[in-house]
């Protein structure tokens, strides 16, 4: 019990020592708990969406995926004819059963040609009106469609984009473009996470999405009463047989569901690990926070250990400060988890995922997890100095404050540092002279961690070096208060060493992304500049196929020299050495394309692969299955018949662009697949006369743009900017996320200048005493400071650089050959650090500034 009273009374005494390192434990926790109660959220708003629209059992087309509709390679949805649904009704324990049609591979625009898809990266949807929508819907406006010049569309699009009653709308598909007005606006009765729905009259949605009557893509099935949707599945598979796809509710929103989880998983992961760095980083500012608040009291102790206190008393009574450091800083931390998680859906909604906080779902498991792991990490943290203040003797409390450094630990501590770096150091060096990805991936993960904890073994070593060499740059020219700035840097290098490696580890990984993403971008543009021989690319950004009827009007453009279309489809191999390959890829491309990607070949001419039942591989295909010039490969066509093609080229598979793809040509795929089914293009490529680049980019926007605005045209130029833009937004997520990290490492700088102030409390005031000025005493705590700051940046920048360089040459066996440092980044973090200090700084020098000097020397 005196042990807990003592702890509590330490604890109080100095509760504004212990403030920032609670923030840090706060922010932590927070971060970690706001993750979870994000995702869990989204997982509750995506159950009941999926349990709300789901009928009892549904059935499918064959060819349709587990969790809905999928557009197969000719741009329409799979079907079944309307008959199915009279088969249906007739099951057993079917009290109802209706037909249904939609697409997910649609661009709808409004009257002005603009988009009106969903910006979150959630699907546009066109489908007929039916019971089961009419169930899980309210019509807020107007009335459902019940002609095919109508539509009603989902309140949450129609606000976004300012729809209204009879405004004229215009559904893109594979069949046409089909224009209705507004006759409804419906809205969901559970959240609806972002799906922009447009609904049409069945009659009319059979035309638009199929190009015909008579066909569904969906039945929905009703259970009479009594009847389980387990036994409703089996009665009505009982009267189709094995030809459609029928599954349960629970099916259908678990398969839902599960594609979801790997989006959520994936972004789940993510902020758990950056919220990993935030803690490890909160551990530096934890440990430093209780030596030096040991290291103060240290005659304290030595007092206590006088009268009889033992050394594990001492110690426990440190541990229980933490221990209610991390309890505190925990509870908060949920709390404040909870508020980032709505901060979070607010975010997501300005973005177009819309997440109700009538959802929010906050799990026992979550406050659990927090606290736990916000008391586990900084008691461990604070482990160290509590054992380090058990062995205070009881005679230091006859000496000054202070507990003398121990130089066999310290020589101890940067053996073991030198051989983690250098163990590190190889692991770094074997990875990037790997033959394969795969293995050099492992040593390049040992490479950074091992190299991450030897630098911050290191780091009281490191400081002494290094801040020398930085006092000498920065602080001589300051004078005698230049020179004591460095002095007080290297009056406790471990402590400047934990400091600075709190930041270092932050910078680190923006230093090591930066190289990366550069790097990925300068070799990519690269290889565009080295192999893509064509002007022009024109796609669709949701993946809708390019229609025939487009492929004409591109052709028909003037100022073109040649047009190639492009059409990756699927098949099953049978390969020399005997082995049967399903869903292999093929793509069928016109002969121009040898010319428009200039892709090098280890064995015959590429442009021999567009011959007549031909076709090429790439190198490590033929090495795996056999495979020399003048191979059969018996190839069986997706929809179509067996073709026995003959290997005309094989292609070096050390390349960026269509990396792995094997090539034949359109005639051949025309020759085994009926019309019908032959894929659409995926791409079209486009090459100006020469000299007509400019006019010919004009005409093919302008001829584009009225009849097909889900196509866009893009230059060398364009496609450069939209890959650098991509990798651009994602690095800037991943920064942001960093910068919790580098948020409590700021707060570290501030807690070791605040405890430093204190601690030289007497030492202020002798030197006010002769003579310091005010203003002079503050520029001196601002230096030690900035040089502190710069010192971890310099750390994290060059172990970054050293990381991203490794990554790069992982990245090079995939293609990507070019090393790019982004010196401007790397400058401007440096240069910001150096800000970060002098911003760390200021509330300590402000309050050393405000000391009044005849009690400043009276301190013991």
């Amino acid at each position: 019990m005196t042990v807990l009273k003592t702890s509590l009374r330490n604890f109080f005494a100095h509760k504004g020592r212990m403030a920032l390192s609670a923030i840090a434990v706060l922010l932590s926790v927070a971060f970690v708990s706001g993750t979870l109660v994000f995702t869990d959220t989204m997982n509750t708003t995506f159950d009941k969406l999926f349990q709300a629209t789901a009928s009892d059992v549904t059935v499918a087309a064959k060819g349709s995926s587990d969790s809905g509709e999928t557009t197969d390679r000719t741009g329409r949805p799979p079907v079944m004819p309307a008959s199915v649904v009279g088969e249906v009704r007739g099951a057993r324990g079917v009290a109802k059963a209706e037909g249904t049609v939609f697409s997910t591979s649609v661009t709808v625009i409004d009257a002005k040609k603009d988009k009106l898809s969903p910006s979150s990266g959630a699907p546009t949807i066109v489908g007929s009106w039916n019971g089961n929508d009419a169930r899980t819907m309210k019509i807020t406006k107007g009335a459902a469609p019940q002609g095919p010049d109508q539509v009603m569309v989902d309140q949450d699009t129609a606000d976004k984009h300012h729809l209204e009653l009879g405004d004229d709308i215009g559904m893109i598909s594979v069949v046409g473009t089909h224009h209705a007005r507004v006759s409804g606006i419906a809205a969901f009765k559970v959240t609806n996470p972002g799906a922009a729905i447009f609904y049409l009259d069945t009659k009319t949605a059979q035309q638009t999405l199929v190009g015909r009557t008579g066909v569904y893509t969906n039945v929905n099935v009703t259970a009479a009463k009594g009847v389980t949707d387990d036994q409703l599945k089996k009665n009505v598979t009982a009267a189709l047989g094995h030809a459609y796809k029928v599954q349960t509710a629970k099916e259908v929103a678990d398969a839902n569901q599960k594609s979801v989880e790997s989006f959520l998983n994936v972004m789940k992961y993510a902020m758990l690990g950056f919220a990993g760095i935030a803690f490890l980083v909160g551990i530096f500012l934890i440990i430093n926070t209780f030596s030096m608040l040991v290291a103060q009291r240290t005659r304290e102790i030595g007092l206590m250990r006088a009268i009889g206190s033992s050394r594990k008393q001492v110690n426990r009574s440190v541990l229980i400060e933490a221990l209610l450091l991390g309890v505190i800083g925990s509870v908060f931390g949920v709390g404040a988890g909870v508020g980032i998680a709505v901060g979070l859906m607010k975010l997501m909604g300005k973005m177009g995922m819309h997440l109700s906080t009538d959802d929010l779902t906050v799990a026992w498991t979550t406050p659990a997890v927090g606290l736990l792991l916000g008391v586990v990490v900084t008691v461990l943290a604070a482990y160290l100095p509590a054992r380090r203040a058990g062995k205070v003797s009881p005679m230091a409390a006859l000496r000054d404050a202070g507990a003398p450094a121990d130089a066999k630990a310290g020589t101890v501590r940067a053996v073991i540092g030198l051989l983690l770096t250098a163990a590190g150091g190889f692991s770094l060096y074997v990875a990037a002279t790997a033959d394969k990805a795969k293995a050099g991936s492992g040593w390049l993960g040992l490479g950074v961690v091992a190299t991450l904890i030897g630098f911050v073994v290191i780091g009281p070593l490191l400081a002494a070096g290094l801040v020398r060499i930085l006092g000498a740059i920065m602080l001589r020219m300051f004078g005698p208060v230049g020179r004591m700035a460095e002095r007080n840097a290297l009056r406790n290098p471990r402590r400047t060493g934990a400091t600075g490696a709190a930041l270092m580890i932050g910078l680190a990984l923006v230093a090591c992304l930066s190289v990366v993403g550069s790097s990925m971008v300068a070799s990519a543009t690269d290889q565009l500049d080295k192999t893509v021989g064509t002007d022009f690319i024109i796609q669709a950004d949701n993946g809708q196929r390019v229609v025939p009827q487009a492929v004409r009007l591109i052709k028909d453009t003037p100022g073109l020299a040649r047009v190639t279309e492009y059409r990756p489809t699927l098949a099953d191999y049978t390969t020399p050495d005997g082995q049967t390959l399903k869903d292999t890829d093929i793509t069928a491309a016109d002969p121009t394309y040898a010319t428009d990607l200039r892709k090098k070949t280890v064995a015959g001419n590429l442009k021999d692969a567009y011959l007549p039942d031909s076709m090429s591989v790439h190198e490590k295909f033929a090495k795996a299955h056999g495979i020399h010039l003048g191979s059969k490969i018996t190839v069986a066509f997706k929809e179509g018949a067996t073709a026995h093609l003959t290997v005309r080229a094989i292609t070096s598979s050390d390349d960026v662009i269509d990396q792995g793809a094997k090539y034949t040509s359109i005639a051949t795929l025309a020759k085994y697949v009926p019309a019908a089914k032959m894929p659409l293009d995926e791409l079209v490529f486009a090459t100006a006369q020469d000299g007509q680049q400019a006019a010919a980019y004009k005409a093919l926007k302008s001829a584009l743009h009225d009849d097909y605005p889900q196509l866009t045209v893009r230059d060398q130029t364009d496609y450069k900017k939209a890959l650098k833009d991509q990798i651009g937004q994602l690095l800037n997520m991943i920064y942001g996320l960093l910068a919790l990290a580098i948020i409590v490492a700021v707060l570290g700088v501030v807690n070791t200048l605040a405890l430093s102030v204190v601690e030289r409390t007497r030492e202020i005031g002798l030197m006010r005493a002769i003579g310091l000025s005010r203003r002079q005493l503050r520029r001196m705590i601002r230096l030690e400071s900035v040089v502190i700051a710069v010192f971890g940046a310099l750390l994290g920048l060059g172990l970054g650089m050293g990381w991203g360089a490794t990554a790069q040459k992982l990245l090079a066996l995939q293609g990507l050959k070019i090393l790019q440092i982004p010196w401007p980044t790397i400058i401007t973090v440096f240069i910001a650090s150096a800000f970060v200090g002098l911003f760390a700084a200021l509330i300590p020098a402000f309050r050393a500034g405000r000391m009044n000097v005849l009690n400043a020397i009276a301190t013991d």
